[in-house]
């Protein structure tokens, strides 16, 4: 047993003995059936602090023959499976830390640094078998395996640390690809290759040397969905033993969808929420700001606006494809987007192709990024969006016209009035603040169409429902009267108190006063009970696929 050859599952137990810890090793299932197959390639990538490395200790744990860990897989859900036993403690295991060897490599550099620490342990294990000084560690493995036929299973953590911390050394970034690729590619001595990182695989011309690798990213993870964070029963089970509250716990860090898992939740976050008993940036708060706002102020024709739609509540669409998976070479404003998909700072939608911002504790890592400078017009608006709330709720129409007028003339030199669309992506900034104590809806099937906006309070607020519908070009009453003659309120029959409706018109000739609202009140006599269907609140940028029942 060693360090990097068959370590022992001390990491692995350390988890399971933590007050918090969520059942993955489903996710064993999987790689065993891409053990000696064509599928043994593994490459996930995940934002920082999204389990990574603790799936590592898992594997690890899991396969070493330098351990015995049966007692600690037992009871859990790989446990269940038929072919639980089959490869258990049953495989040679070199499990690589990258950022480790980069610290330390200093002069050695850090792919011969890396030799130098696996080919001691492979010696001190291997005596008898490698009776000579072999010039490299692929070699020494392939004489390992002409010898004994064993096979090794390699568990490789932050695999892209030389391209994240070493942006502008290319030819170390070759130099290190092609490393790897001497290494695992084609080598008979591989049963499973199962790296992880913040990037996918890197693509650099005739160095796309990692082609071998099944690719699992935040913008498809395929059959590793559930395994990239905390699924919704998952932590609706913490809210439970925690005794927190689960639609809070959802605004704050939910928001992560893919194909199949419809909400993927911040790991790292839930489980500080819970020890902690109280909302706040945890995940936000272990890197600065400043790494997102390097993206976000990039010089790209179209970037501001997506980033100002979607602090609006919007999705863009972005092209993801034509990204390097690399944080230097950007030549579009997807390349930047598909970038903020990867480090966590997006959520993405691949059926539609669209990105948006994916929760409350994001939203609030935005809004830091742009508060010290480049954004005024935005950060203006932002400010003036809880007197704007304020106006509502007392139904101030004319206050809340002439606040959106001043919005609208802060916002012009970013977002302009084209459709309805580009009015709703307005009408979301403008109510900015409204996020704190409201799920914002939109599109919401009711009645006999869709609800542009539902507002829906958070429990506990004590604040009336808001169902908001928009107008172009009309009349605030046409919006109000839709909202009756559509019965948009159907969606909220079940709803407890009160609600307000309100219609909102841009009238694009109207140069001094382009905006009006009309505001009413709808009392509903109904208990204060209520607590909405989870299966139907949209979280930040998501739109909702069924009425509230």
């Amino acid at each position: 047993m060693g360090i990097y050859l068959n370590p022992e599952n001390e990491g692995f137990r350390d988890a399971v003995q933590s007050k918090i810890y969520v059942d993955k090793t489903g996710l064993i299932a999987y790689t065993n059936e891409f053990i000696n197959t064509e599928q043994k390639y593994v490459c996930v990538s995940r934002p920082r602090r999204f389990g990574k490395s603790m799936t590592l200790k898992m594997l690890a744990a899991y396969y070493s023959c330098g351990c015995s860990s049966k007692e600690l897989f037992e009871g859990r859900k790989i446990g269940q499976n038929s072919q639980f036993e089959q490869y258990m403690n049953k495989y040679d295991v070199i499990l690589l830390n990258m950022q480790q060897f980069l610290i330390e490599s200093k002069e050695l550099g850090i792919t011969d640094y890396l030799e130098q620490e696996v080919l001691d342990e492979l010696t001190e294990e291997y005596a008898g078998t490698l009776d000579r000084q072999h010039k490299g560690l692929a070699a020494a493995l392939r004489a390992i395996y002409k010898k004994t036929k064993k096979k090794f299973i390699f568990l490789i953590d932050e695999w892209d640390c030389v391209m994240r911390e070493k942006q502008e050394s290319e030819t170390l970034q070759k130099q290190y690809l092609d490393f790897l690729r001497n290494l695992l590619k084609d080598q008979p001595y591989v049963a499973l290759a199962y790296m992880t990182g913040i990037l996918p695989v890197k693509k650099y011309g005739q160095h796309s040397a990692l082609n071998m690798f099944w690719e699992y990213s935040m913008t498809n993870p395929y059959v590793f969905e559930e395994y990239t964070g905390f699924t919704e029963d998952e932590v609706r089970e913490l809210c439970r033993q925690f005794d927190m509250d689960f639609t809070r716990t959802g605004n704050w860090y939910d928001g992560y969808m893919f194909r199949k898992f419809k909400h993927i939740y911040n790991p790292r976050s839930v489980v500080a929420a819970m020890s902690c008993h109280d909302f706040s940036n945890y995940w936000a708060s272990t890197e600065t700001y400043e790494a997102l706002k390097i993206y976000i102020d990039m010089d790209f024709d179209g970037l501001r606006e997506d980033i100002v739609q979607m602090l609006g509540g919007e999705r863009v669409r972005v092209n993801t494809f034509r990204f390097q998976n690399d944080m230097r070479n950007f030549h579009t404003k997807d390349d930047v987007l598909t970038l903020l998909i990867h480090l966590g700072y997006l959520g993405y939608d691949s059926a539609a192709e669209e990105a948006f911002i994916p929760n409350k504790e994001i939203v609030r890592e935005f809004e830091n990024a742009m508060s010290t400078g480049g954004w005024p017009e935005v950060m203006r608006i932002l400010k003036a969006s809880e007197k704007l709330l304020e106006d509502t709720l007392r139904c101030d129409g004319q206050s809340v016209a002439a606040g959106l007028d001043q919005a609208h003339m802060e916002a012009a030199s970013i977002l302009a009035y084209n459709d309805e669309n580009s009015l709703s992506c307005a009408i979301g900034l403008a109510y900015y603040s409204a996020r704190k104590d409201y799920r914002i809806l939109r599109e919401l099937p009711s009645g006999h169409g869709f609800a542009d906006l539902v507002f829906l309070p958070l429990p506990h607020t004590g604040k009336p429902a808001l169902v908001v519908e928009l107008k172009y070009d009309q009349s605030a009453y046409a919006a109000i009267q839709q909202i009756k003659d559509r019965n948009y309120t159907q969606a909220l029959e079940k709803y407890v108190g009160e609600i307000l409706l309100v219609g909102i018109n841009y009238d694009k000739n109207n140069v001094n006063k382009p905006h009006s609202c009309v505001i009413e009140r709808l009392e509903k006599s109904i208990p204060r009970s209520y607590v909405p269907n989870e299966n139907v609140i949209s979280y930040a940028g998501q739109k909702s696929d069924a009425t509230l029942s």
